[in-house]
């Protein structure tokens, strides 16, 4: 191709991707730069205040969950967007398993508000290579790079990775979970004194990102937080 047709290329490219930045992800109206327009978002599985402080679930008024009091987790808090349902669930399908990118963005407008402290570090949730290969991207990483911008604050792909496969834990009974991610994840490096954030998509049980961070206070971290852009509610 010659320079002049990759010029044109390029330019068909960015303004193609300037429309369809321009039209909403769910209803395909006009839109703003996070690509859902104002119906759109007021219409939105929103998280309220009456949510565990310490996992995000859904409760009928704030306090702490009986899952975490029966059985802490290893990290601390969970800061969450929405409750994982229409339409916001097939949204997030599309860009995890469907490679709809342009989703990117917009899902991490949703939770960017919502935090309240910069983390010293943030950290997405690691795949295993080949997973990685399967999917071609690691969407958790994609929404730490967008988050980490917001916040200004650094973001590490590399600290913690996952070492074997594991079987999906949305198959599993939330009991076996635990014991089907346990030791599946190891951290390089140390995080000594550090806050660290932990990016996830859609927050179920929360036994990898218990795991996750039982891996980085063993390195030194004094609290980690979970960021995720959805959490499901129990039946």
């Amino acid at each position: 191709m010659s320079n002049n047709a990759n010029r044109l290329f390029d330019k068909l490219s960015d303004r193609l991707g300037r429309l369809l930045a321009s039209r909403c992800l769910l209803c395909t109206a006009s839109a703003d730069r996070h690509s859902l327009c104002t119906e759109c978002l007021e219409d939105l599985p929103w998280l309220d205040m009456a949510v565990c402080r310490i996992c995000a679930h859904p409760l009928p008024a704030p306090g702490i969950c009986g899952r975490c009091i029966a059985e802490p987790p290893h990290y601390d808090h969970v800061t969450a967007a929405c409750r994982y349902a229409f339409p916001l669930d097939g949204l997030i399908q599309s860009y995890k398993y469907g490679g709809r990118l342009v989703a990117g963005p917009a899902l991490a407008a949703l939770l960017a508000p919502r935090i309240r402290t910069r983390p010293d570090l943030i950290l997405p949730i690691p795949l295993t290579a080949r997973r990685l290969r399967e999917r071609g991207f690691n969407q958790a990483l994609e929404l730490a790079r967008i988050i980490g911008r917001e916040l200004n604050a650094p973001v590490d792909a590399g600290l913690c990775i996952k070492t074997r496969d594991t079987a999906p834990q949305t198959r599993l009974p939330w009991k076996t979970r635990r014991k089907n991610i346990r030791g599946a994840f190891v951290v390089l490096g140390s995080v000594e004194g550090c806050h660290v954030a932990v990016v996830d998509d859609v927050l179920t049980t929360g036994a990898t990102l218990s795991e996750v961070a039982r891996n980085l206070k063993r390195a030194g971290a004094v609290s980690v937080t979970g960021y995720v852009i959805a959490r499901t509610a129990s039946r």
